[in-house]
C-alpha cells in the first residue's frame, strides 16, 4: 500500500483528490494539508510515500516545502510529485532543482496523475511533456552554458552525455535504447551511471542538468 499526502490550500481539490484515490487498492490517503508547513509536518509525522504537491500555498509554498522535504535526511524516502498549472514553470524547475520527483499539469488526466504516485514511488520521475516542452523554451534559450551544470560536462563520458540530453528531451529508457540500437538495460545502466557522477537525486534533476548544461536547445525537445 502506497502511502500519499495531498498538500493543496483548496479544498475541492483535495476532496477530488482523495475521492480518485480512494477507488484505487493501492493508494491511501494519510493526511491533507492547506499548506507547505502543514506538508513538512505530514512528511515528518506520516513518512508517506508520495506528497502530491501543489506550488501555489500560504504560509509556506510548495517550492519551500519541497526543498525541506529534499534537505532532510530522514525524509529520504518520501517523493514529492508538484502540480501546475502552465503559469508556474519557473517555480517547477526550481522545485525539481530542489529535489520534486516530478511534475504534472493540473489538467492531466487522472490515469495520468495515477500513474505519476506510482512512478514517484518506485523511486522514477514523471514529467508532463507539455510542461517539458515550454521548460525548454523559457530556460535553454539564456545565455551560453556556464556554472556548475557546465563544469560537470567532463564527468559524463560522450555517450552518457547523448544520454543525458536524450532524457532532458523527456525519453524513457525504453525510447533512448531504440534510439540508440542499445538495449533497455543499457540505456538503464548509462542513466544510473549519470546519476551517480552528478550526483543527481533522481531523474528529474538529470533533465534540470540537461537544459543548465546545454545539453538541451530550443526546438529539440522531443
Amino acid at each position: 500500500m502506497l502511502r500519499v499526502v495531498l498538500a493543496d490550500d483548496q479544498v475541492m481539490i483535495r476532496a477530488g483528490l482523495r475521492a480518485l484515490l480512494a477507488s484505487e487498492p493501492d493508494l491511501e490517503v494519510v493526511a491533507e494539508a492547506g499548506d507547505g508547513w502543514q506538508a513538512l509536518a505530514a512528511a515528518r509525522t506520516q513518512r508517506p510515500d508520495v506528497i502530491v504537491m501543489d506550488i501555489r500555498m500560504p504560509v509556506m509554498d510548495g517550492l519551500q516545502a519541497t526543498r525541506a522535504i529534499a534537505a532532510d535526511p530522514d525524509l529520504s524516502g518520501v517523493r514529492v510529485l508538484v502540480l501546475t498549472t502552465y503559469d508556474e514553470d519557473e517555480l517547477v524547475f526550481e522545485a525539481i532543482r530542489a529535489g520534486a520527483a516530478g511534475f504534472l499539469l493540473k489538467d492531466a488526466e487522472p490515469t495520468e496523475l495515477l500513474r505519476g504516485i506510482r512512478v514517484a514511488a518506485a523511486g522514477n520521475s514523471l514529467l508532463a511533456p507539455q510542461a517539458a516542452r515550454r521548460l525548454v523554451a523559457a530556460f535553454a534559450a539564456g545565455p551560453s552554458p556556464a556554472g556548475p551544470a557546465a563544469r560537470a560536462l567532463p564527468l559524463l563520458t560522450d555517450r552518457e552525455r547523448e544520454i543525458v540530453a536524450l532524457v532532458g528531451r523527456g525519453l524513457s529508457n525504453d525510447e533512448i535504447a531504440e534510439q540508440l540500437v542499445i538495449s533497455p538495460a543499457t540505456a538503464r545502466t548509462h542513466v544510473s551511471r549519470a546519476m551517480v557522477k552528478l550526483t543527481a537525486r533522481d531523474r528529474a534533476q538529470l533533465v534540470v542538468f540537461a537544459y543548465e548544461a546545454g545539453l538541451v536547445r530550443p526546438g529539440h525537445s522531443g
